[in-house]
């Protein structure tokens, strides 16, 4: 009995050890950028340009045209008729067999 009851504290105290070391007490201190001074002027002007020239950058840049396919010329861009439509219609409405009922 006295062992059981020494196990149980021996995992009790693991298990707490664990739960203790996600807290990480004590509780560092992360700044979420809430201590960061606002901008200056000079900041600002330096990021209104980096912005003007990233957008005059990007209108520089040509549509996309559509995509070169390589083996258009080997395959027929319709697909060719099937000669006979009413085979696969007949084909696809044969209805499954029937279960054969076998009750006494």
């Amino acid at each position: 009995m006295l062992r059981k009851l020494i196990q149980a504290g021996a995992a009790l105290a693991l298990l707490t050890g664990a739960a203790y070391a996600q807290t990480g007490f004590p509780m560092p201190s992360i700044s979420l950028g809430q201590d960061k001074p606002p901008p200056t002027p000079e900041q600002i002007e330096r990021q209104k340009a980096i912005d003007n020239a990233y957008n005059s950058a990007t209108k520089k840049i040509p549509d996309k045209k559509e995509a070169a396919d390589p083996w258009g010329n080997v395959r027929p861009s319709q697909p060719q008729p099937k000669s006979n439509p009413n085979a696969a219609q007949a084909k696809n409405n044969t209805s499954p067999p029937q279960a054969k009922n076998n009750k006494p």
